[in-house]
């Protein structure tokens, strides 16, 4: 049960989302420009930075919804996004998205510790400046959704069944509220 009474039993940000609509527009649609808008990142490898840093964080709802969204635009699927969890050095990533996941984990962390260093380094991998922009902009807003969620002690299914559910509705519909 959430810390408050939200008038629901949706699960996570989802009962959030329904206890303040007002506010669930402007978050979905940030999600949806830095998950689904247009990116040279596919929509699998922002789900997956996403996911990332939620499971930095320690946010169970959030890193199991964006793992198995990842997972379900990714080649390889849940099997690369566990890999990712136990150990990015060793997940077989492209140098790309491997110095962008630092990026994202150095944001999630304190946004002061992005270097001059770690920036070279994923331009030096490929990386554009939009993509270092959209990754730490992808781990900031999600450091704000996984606090929401965590903080206000929203429930969490069991069922893995329930995020993979999840993920075919975000992957098919988006994240912006219907209507």
């Amino acid at each position: 049960m959430a810390h408050i009474e939200l008038g629901n039993d949706l699960p996570g940000i989802l009962g959030l989302l329904a206890y303040r609509p007002e506010t669930a527009g402007p978050l979905g649609d940030l999600a949806e420009v830095l998950l689904r808008g247009d990116s040279t990142l596919s929509r699998g490898e922002r789900e997956l930075i996403a996911a990332y840093v939620s499971r930095r964080n320690e946010c169970e709802y959030c890193s199991n919804s964006h793992a198995a969204t990842a997972a379900a635009q990714l080649p390889w699927g849940a099997s690369l996004v566990g890999q990712v969890f136990a150990d990015p050095d060793d997940a077989g990533l492209s140098e790309k998205l491997r110095a962008l996941l630092d990026i994202a984990d150095l944001v999630r962390v304190d946004g002061r510790l992005v270097s001059a260093e770690a920036v070279a380094k994923a331009r030096a991998a490929g990386a554009t400046d939009r993509e270092i922009h959209d990754t730490v902009l992808i781990s900031a807003a999600f450091c704000m959704y996984n606090r929401y969620v965590d903080g206000l002690g929203t429930p969490v299914p069991d069922d893995p069944a329930q995020y993979v559910a999840g993920a075919q509705a975000l992957v098919e519909h988006g994240y912006r509220p219907p209507g």
